[in-house]
């Protein structure tokens, strides 16, 4: 068994009843688990198991259907395969609307009375129609035998049944105009109504196509980010290579002004880089000897030479844009309504239509062949399943896009659906509401140990934790120039704090719980002390040697410049905020009381905090958990939609729904409203594809006219098609300027 999740490019897709017969003939071959079809960005996401099937089974079964699987294209080659197939769809437009406007002339009341003779020809007629009928409309034909085949039909079938009907009506009137005149009906050709509404057809399809352009535009954007070439210093001598010649461990010199070409960390010198085009803030950052840099971002200051750690497809950049794509090729949960709608949609329209014919055919007035005839083509061509096909994924690719161009990348569709019902977020503090840097603020002495002694002891057993407070405690001996004693039987007790043995003694050092387990006594003036302590938001950590206490150790760690801004847009917008803490109450609370938090969870032990999570989800609340993506990552996959912090972003991305790259915790409002407004986007297209069928299909066949006398026109209905699927598009680019 080996399952692989790969991406391919489908060709002759128009509409939502395409994506159903493309998914339902994927899933069919032996060894799909899923396939994915998007109409927006006309790709299918299949996975399978490659020994059971192979790319030329997908596609072999693709083709029966009337559609065409391909490798998925790179992106330079996407881009002129659409010029390519833009321009020929333009040719067809221009000859199709040219050549319907010609025997439109010759053939409409009003018009006909202006028009030359040779026009009024039905000959002429029938020589213009048939390039337009069988070229420009030959990619309907394309897509409609196959499926009739097959017992499938989609929007191409009703155009071609809609204008074949037309058409061959209109040759038989040509040929046989005398048949037509003894039953008592005018010989008059419809070659008009074919070729114009293919005519219009293929016109909505080309602005349609021009429009979706814009929606990919986040991804060009990013694309266009990278630097094409690197500064590479290789056997002492500097060299500019392209930027597919970096290799990992490479030392690459960046001058003012200069792109930064792949992801690494300075060896020399020191800058301020503009990280704004891969994290959205607009402050530049200074960087010094063993920081991080980002690919793509811009040296402003400063000269540096940095060692690369990350190159192609694995850039932070490279990631982003993958992230970007996969998402604005998922499917939202929404969008199952429009695809099981259109399933049956087709179908429904093909048995209107013939019930529309026989209505009119029996009670119309006369003629009423032609009544009957004009209006079942009319509700063929107005029925248009494209603009449900478009109303969510259009939506989508503009939402992610959006959000990655402000630092939030959002992983799924799912993801972006679900942020918009969030009424609790729950943040971690350590490192997402605080700097995570926490630094020693306070050593407090007890039984005659002096403070240098203590620092020396607490900071000999803290040497082999990873824990960022014994980080702090580390860096404090290092700072004072002290030297550290070797440890023995070294244990973490997660949670708790640390034990180890020095000098034969045994030396405990942690939180109150690791004292009581330990029956370490705590005398009430030491007690009233760290009581102190914690009241003042400070970390303590108390240090016992040989069942001793003697001395406490307080740690600080300082909030986010953008903490309470956040919390505060949370509150604002009437989502409940809880902060998750493995500190004591009392120092967990005072952090909090800073930022207005009022639910405080306080003493929670890392395993403790998904079970916190979901406790709150048995409170009938959709949760956000917001953490730094490593750590926290069960939390994270526990809540409805986990929020990571662009630290560590391969965790990140992997753990969480949403990242935030820029690391800005205001950004946590930001997605719940950018998830609103997708949302409100895709109600929106959803509301207008439906109620436009709803309305204008029965004005199709007829229901005005007994009263008003009005019956929709062929041709009208046509640019009305073509306009729903225009103002879906249309509106979903409108997110651009509102999100």
């Amino acid at each position: 068994m080996a399952e692989i999740k790969k991406n391919f490019s489908i060709k002759g897709m128009h509409c939502a009843s395409c994506v159903r017969i493309t998914e339902r003939a994927l899933k069919k071959v032996p060894g799909v688990s899923d396939a994915v079809v998007n109409l927006a960005t006309q790709k299918a996401t299949v996975n399978f198991d490659d020994s059971l099937c192979s790319q030329k089974d997908l596609a072999k079964s693709l083709e029966t259907t009337g559609y065409k699987l391909e490798e998925e294209r790179t992106d330079e080659q996407e881009e002129i395969e659409k010029r390519k197939e833009l321009n020929q769809l333009k040719i067809k437009v221009l000859m199709s609307l040219a050549l319907g406007g010609l025997i439109l002339w010759g053939s409409f009341p009003g018009l006909i009375d202006t028009s030359p003779q040779i026009l009024k020809n039905f000959f002429v007629q029938l020589i213009l129609a048939i390039p337009v009928q069988f070229y420009a409309g030959f990619t309907f034909y394309q897509a409609t035998i196959p499926a009739l085949k097959h017992r499938t039909a989609n929007m191409d079938t009703l155009v071609v049944i809609g204008t074949t009907v037309a058409f061959s009506y209109s040759v038989f009137v040509t040929f046989f105009p005398q048949i037509i005149e003894s039953l008592g009906i005018e010989p008059m050709p419809y070659f008009d109504v074919g070729a114009i509404i293919i005519g219009l057809i293929l016109l909505g399809r080309y602005l349609e196509a021009k429009a979706k352009a814009g929606t990919t535009s986040a991804i060009k954007k990013l694309l266009s980010l990278g630097a094409k070439t690197a500064r590479v210093i290789r056997d002492e001598k500097e060299m500019d290579v392209a930027i597919e010649e970096v290799k990992v461990g490479d030392l690459i010199r960046v001058r003012p002004g200069e792109k930064i070409p792949v992801d690494g960390e300075i060896v020399e010198g020191e800058s301020s880089i503009d990280e704004s085009m891969v994290t959205g803030e607009s402050i530049p950052v200074d960087k010094t000897k063993e920081d991080l840099v980002i690919g793509a971002t811009i040296n402003k200051t400063g000269t540096f030479v940095y060692k690369a750690s990350k190159v192609g497809e694995e850039t932070m950049l490279a990631q982003i844009i993958k992230l970007v794509r996969d998402a604005q090729g998922s499917k939202a949960p929404i969008q199952r309504l429009a695809d099981e709608v259109s399933s049956y949609f087709v179908p429904i329209v093909i048995m209107l239509a013939f019930f529309t014919f026989g209505l009119w055919y029996t009670i119309g007035p006369e003629p009423t062949l032609l009544f009957a005839l004009l209006n079942t083509i009319a509700v063929l061509i107005i029925a248009c399943p494209c603009a449900m096909g478009l109303a969510t994924p259009t939506a989508i690719m503009v939402g992610t896009g959006q959000g990655a161009e402000k630092g939030i990348l959002i992983k799924d569709a799912k993801s972006l659906e679900t942020a918009n019902k969030i009424k609790t977020v729950v943040f971690d503090k350590t490192g997402t509401l605080t700097q995570g840097k926490p630094e020693v603020v306070d050593i407090i002495q007890l039984h005659n140990f002096n403070q240098d002694e203590i620092l020396k002891i607490a900071a000999s057993v803290e040497k082999g934790s990873e824990h960022s407070l014994a980080e702090a405690i580390v860096k404090k001996a290092e700072s004072e120039n002290i030297n550290l004693e070797k440890i023995e039987k070294f244990e973490a007790v997660p949670g708790l704090g640390i034990k180890a043995n020095i000098r034969q003694y045994v030396v405990l050092l942690g939180n109150r719980k690791l004292m009581d387990a330990e029956k370490i006594v705590i005398e009430s003036s030491v007690m009233n002390e760290i009581e102190k302590l914690e009241d003042e938001g400070k970390t303590v950590m108390m240090l016992s040697l040989a069942n001793n206490l003697i001395g406490l150790i307080a740690v600080a760690d300082t909030l986010k410049d953008s903490a309470k801004e956040g919390v505060d847009a949370l509150i604002k917008r009437g989502v409940e905020v809880v902060m998750i803490s493995g500190d004591n109450r009392r120092s967990a609370q005072a952090i909090a009381n800073k930022l207005g938090i009022k639910r405080v969870l306080s003493e929670v032990l890392p395993h403790e905090k998904e079970n916190e999570v979901r406790k709150i989800q048995a409170e009938g609340k959709r949760v956000a958990m917001v953490g730094d993506g490593i750590n926290d990552a069960p939390a994270l996959a526990a809540a409805d939609v986990g929020i990571a912090m662009g630290t560590g972003t391969d965790v990140a991305i992997e753990s969480a729904d949403i990242t935030l790259v820029n690391k800005d915790l205001i950004s946590v409002a930001s997605a719940i409203d950018l998830s609103k407004k997708t949302m409100r986007t895709i109600k929106l297209n959803l509301f207008w594809a439906f109620g436009y069928n709803v309305i204008l299909i029965p004005v199709a066949m007829g229901i005005l006219y007994p009263n008003f006398g009005i019956l929709l026109n062929p041709i009208f209905a046509s640019g009305a098609m073509a306009l729903s699927s225009i103002s879906v598009v249309s509106n979903s680019l409108l997110l651009r300027k509102i999100a």
